[in-house]
C-alpha cells in the first residue's frame, strides 16, 4: 500500500508504469489492475471555474486514505494498493487523484478500486474552494456515494 499526498503536479500514467515495474518486477504477478484518475474540470454548478486550492491536515489525511486502503485490503484479495492525490492550487485539466488496486482476478481490482474512491471522496478530509468569475467559493463535500463533485472529474 501506498499513499502519497503532494503539491506537486503528477502524471498518472506514467506514475502507474513506474509503481508497477517497482512493486511487480515479474510478469504475471498480478492478474488484474484497477485504476481510476480524476482531474479537474472548468465547470461546475454552472459557472466556470478557473482555480481550485486543496486543503488538507496533514498526517490525519495520510492515516484516513491508509485507512482506506487497509480497508479495501481486508475486504478483498488485494495485491496492493495505491493512491496520489495533489492539494494546493490546480488548474482545470490538473490530475487531482490516482487511486489504483491490483488483484489476482478483475472483479476485485475494479470493485476495490471504486470502494476506495467513493471513501476517499465522502469522508477523506480534504477542502476544496473554487474560483468563479463571481468568486471564490468552498465546495460542499460528497456524502451519498455518487461521484458528482465541483470542479473535478472525481
Amino acid at each position: 500500500m501506498t499513499v502519497s499526498v503532494r503539491e506537486q503536479p503528477f502524471e498518472p500514467y506514467a506514475v502507474l508504469a513506474a509503481y508497477e515495474k517497482q512493486r511487480f518486477p515479474l510478469a504475471g504477478t498480478f492478474g488484474a489492475s484497477a485504476s481510476f484518475i480524476g482531474t479537474m474540470r472548468d465547470l461546475n454548478e454552472g459557472d466556470a471555474v478557473t482555480q481550485m486550492t486543496l486543503e488538507h491536515y496533514p498526517g490525519m489525511t495520510e492515516r484516513h486514505l491508509e485507512a482506506i486502503c487497509a480497508d479495501a485490503s481486508a475486504r478483498w484479495p488485494l495485491l496492493d494498493t495505491l493512491i496520489i492525490h495533489r492539494v494546493g492550487l490546480l488548474v482545470p485539466g490538473d490530475p487531482i487523484v490516482l487511486v489504483a488496486a491490483w488483484s489476482a482476478h478483475r472483479a476485485e481490482a475494479f470493485t476495490a478500486c471504486r470502494h476506495i474512491m467513493e471513501d476517499l471522496k465522502s469522508r477523506a478530509p480534504f477542502w476544496k474552494k473554487e474560483t468563479t468569475a463571481q468568486g471564490e467559493r468552498w465546495v460542499s463535500r460528497n456524502t451519498s456515494g455518487v461521484a458528482r463533485d465541483a470542479g473535478t472529474g472525481e
